[in-house]
């Protein structure tokens, strides 16, 4: 169940604490006191999105966080997530000025899907837009599909699916126009023969260029290697090797007197040594013999000219260019033995095709039997809600083909009088019954799979009076099995609550004693109730009557 909620710099909350209890958590004020701000910031905790807009004018960031305690179920579930598990588990994010957001768990960092995933698991926020998917047929497979717990089929079948389509994908490439394929193959084999007959060789044009290098240098080299040398020995006066041997020859004259000159020479060899394999070294870059530079310079350029242009063609380098003449050789045997292909990949649709028609006859006669028990589960809970005449069933029909979940079409009809034949629930569901029909199908998901915490948000539109009563009487029963959060207008609702929280909005002096607009939600005390619920009874002014209602509403809580 949720346990605490913190809010900071949301809109006009500047912070916000509030501490739940077990049961019909209510959350009333006056219209614009900010109520759905608090369910857009839960919202936003779970991982839903929010403008950045919504910062507090001034501060750089915005934070809301929430402390559930998990059941055995959901710690379970966790756990799979990746998420370490305790008694108590918060949630927490930030939102800042620049868009970014950052989700955290237990203080560990997350990502939002997995701080979103996680959510889900936790809480279940249920508001007008909820009631609009119930416009949109596809969200009716989905609810059908959350009733009759069917994730683990669907998953088997979807991955059956997947091969499926692959295969027929590939199937129906393959068996594309034949003019089509034997063009290509004309393109391919031109593209092979052309590349082919460059008979390039991997780093060939690497070496290309350090030999064209050298040769449009190499006056320059020789000039430069002729020098070195000299320098370093073949030198008619003093190269390193002679001034080496020099000074060999004079510490040799003074090492039975100074021992430390054993070493000096030593090294004076080694430096010798270094000196003639340089020179050896540096001998190998010149004196090329090159009959004919210039021949040899336009053999290579014109080599490098042949590189360029089936580059241009086929990709840069010789690399990419065998590469590309390795995928087309590909492509081509691909081509020659389609025949061959296409008979193997027919044969194994056949198959997968065998396997998806028992998987998918096992989702329909699932449905089906789920939607026999939710349809009845769903009528009475709608005949609690004052709708005794209205005709609630859910309707599996087979669909033309495969598809992603299935082979059905699931559509909730409905006859809102006796006597009417059953018609789809999008064509004639007003806001109310829109309203009504999705608290019950919500109260019978919740005892067939719900989450600790459901959270509804003006649940109460469209209905007052008697209906409104009823409705907050089958979420006090819904909450003896999950903890219920109800945002309301409706006396009748709020009077039931086991806890009651009102949302106010004040102007509150600023740091620089600038007036602004802040709300805060406390949990009203007995009496305060009375007046609270008095005041949403209406009037200009509370009056003895209303404060009399209101306590014989609250009263009737201890009834149920």
């Amino acid at each position: 169940m949720l346990v605490s909620l913190h809010i900071e710099n949301m809109a006009v909350i500047r912070r916000a604490d509030v501490e739940f209890s077990t049961g019909l958590c209510v959350l009333t004020g006056e219209t614009g006191a900010g109520k759905s701000l608090v369910i857009d910031s839960i919202n936003f905790l779970t991982g839903g999105r929010v403008s950045r807009e919504l910062i507090r004018t001034g501060e750089e960031k915005a934070l809301v966080s929430a402390v559930f305690t998990p059941d055995e179920g959901v710690k379970e579930l966790l756990t799979e997530l990746g998420i370490d598990t305790e008694d108590e588990i918060m949630l927490q994010r930030t939102l800042r000025r620049d868009g970014r957001s950052e989700a955290r768990i237990n203080g560990r960092i997350v990502t939002g899907g997995m701080l979103k995933e996680a959510g889900n698991l936790l809480i279940n926020i249920h508001g007008q837009s909820d009631n609009q998917k119930l416009m949109q047929t596809a969200a009716h497979r989905v609810l059908l599909d959350d009733y009759a717990q069917i994730s683990d089929e669907l998953r088997e079948y979807s991955e059956l699916y997947d091969r499926w389509k692959t295969v027929r994908d590939e199937m129906s490439r393959l068996r594309s126009n034949v003019a089509e394929r034997l063009r290509l193959k004309e393109m391919l084999e031109f593209q092979i023969k052309d590349i082919d007959a460059a008979k390039l060789r991997p780093g060939e044009e690497e070496k290309l260029t350090e030999r064209r290098d050298k040769l449009l240098h190499l006056e320059k080299i020789n000039r430069q290697v002729s020098l070195a040398c000299r320098v370093l020995r073949d030198g008619e006066k003093a190269t390193v090797t002679t001034l080496c041997d020099r000074a060999t020859a004079a510490l040799e004259q003074i090492a039975p007197i100074i021992p430390e000159c054993d070493e000096l020479i030593e090294r004076l060899n080694s430096i010798r040594a270094e000196a003639e394999d340089i020179a050896d070294r540096v001998r190998e870059f010149g004196d090329e013999d090159v009959e004919d530079p210039t021949a040899e310079l336009d053999r290579i350029e014109g080599r490098l000219d042949l590189i360029n242009r089936l580059g241009r063609k086929y990709g840069d380098g010789v690399s990419a260019i065998l590469a590309f003449r390795d995928e087309a050789n590909a492509r081509l045997h691909e081509i020659d033995i389609a025949d061959d292909l296409i008979e193997d990949l027919a044969e194994e649709e056949k198959k997968l095709n065998k396997q998806l028609t028992a998987a998918a006859d096992e989702l329909t006669q699932l449905r089906k039997s789920a939607a026999k028990a939710m349809s009845a589960a769903v009528q009475e809970s709608l005949a609690f809600l004052d709708m005794p005449k209205v005709t609630f069933s859910v309707s599996v029909t087979s669909a033309a083909d495969f598809t992603s979940v299935g082979r059905d079409n699931v559509e909730f009809l409905i006859a809102t009088n006796s006597g009417e034949p059953l018609q789809p629930l999008i064509r004639i569901a007003s806001g109310g019954e829109l309203s009504r029909i999705m608290l019950a199908l919500r109260s019978v998901l919740n005892l067939r799979y719900g989450v600790p915490t459901t959270i509804y948000d003006e649940v109460d539109t469209g209905i007052s009076g008697r209906t409104a009563r009823k409705v907050g009487i089958k979420l006090a029963g819904m909450s003896k099995n999950t903890q219920v959060v109800c945002v309301t207008h409706s006396a009748q609702i709020a009077s039931l609550a086991d806890a009651h929280y009102v949302i106010e909005k004040q102007e509150v002096s600023d740091h620089d004693g600038t007036l602004r607009a802040e709300t805060s939600v406390r949990l009203l005390p007995e009496e305060e109730r009375v007046e609270e619920i008095a005041r949403i009874l209406g009037g200009l002014d509370v009056t003895d009557a209303q404060r009399a209602a209101a306590r014989e509403l609250i009263s009737e809580r201890s009834l149920l």
